[in-house]
């Protein structure tokens, strides 16, 4: 009976150990080398963007000390689940995606829709708005943030053209897409040209 309760309880405990996960998605201009023992992260001065993946199997709080070309910086990670953080020089900002089927999507924009989606990108860019609840996220240089529980979920980074995903199991994908900053503000004047708000406010300035 004895060897029954404790073969029970080594079970329950692997079951523990093995489900306290820390997913991180690391983004960085540079190449960034991890150590996992010492939980620290260097980025080197190259160019271009990076993206790599890293995991930790503990039920502690992990803290990681980073260094990248925006300086040094401590980043917590608390709690199990699916991080992102930003070891770029430039804020990185993220959103939740619909990447699941095309069915019932809009094929044409008025001038309405987007004119409302440029104050809405106005806002990103200004940090309004802007909580995990609604699940967009806007990341300064040497930051994380926890976006899901769900670790197989999928991160689209900054720089790539994904506009669609297909579906796994008749399951629509939870999906996130991060942009630079830049890319956001380059998206608002795109906009601003199709409203002709640009030239409206050009007008007011003379």
């Amino acid at each position: 009976m004895k060897r029954i309760i404790f073969s029970v309880t080594c079970v329950i405990m692997l079951a523990s150990c093995s489900t306290n996960i820390k997913k991180v998605l690391i983004l960085s201009r540079g190449k960034a080398t991890v150590d996992l023992e010492e939980k620290t992260i260097n980025v080197d001065a190259s160019t271009g963007h990076e993206e790599q993946t890293i995991e930790f199997n503990t039920a502690e709080k992990v803290s990681l000390k980073v260094k990248s070309q925006a300086g040094e910086a401590t980043i917590e990670i608390p709690e199990n689940g699916f991080y992102v953080i930003n070891l770029k020089a430039d804020t990185t900002l993220g959103s939740y995606q619909n990447y699941g089927s095309v069915e019932g999507r809009k094929t044409s924009f008025t001038q309405e829709d987007v004119k409302q989606q440029l104050d809405s990108l106005k806002q990103f860019v200004a940090n309004q708005n802007v909580s995990t609840a609604k699940r967009n996220f806007y990341l300064l240089p040497n930051t994380g943030v926890k976006i899901t529980d769900n670790l197989d979920a999928f991160v689209v980074g900054p720089y790539h053209q994904m506009t669609s995903l297909a579906k796994e199991e008749g399951k629509t994908p939870e999906v996130y897409r991060f942009y630079s900053i830049k890319e956001v503000r380059e998206k608002i004047e795109k906009a601003e040209a199709l409203t002709g708000a640009k030239k409206a406010e050009e007008e007011k300035k003379k």
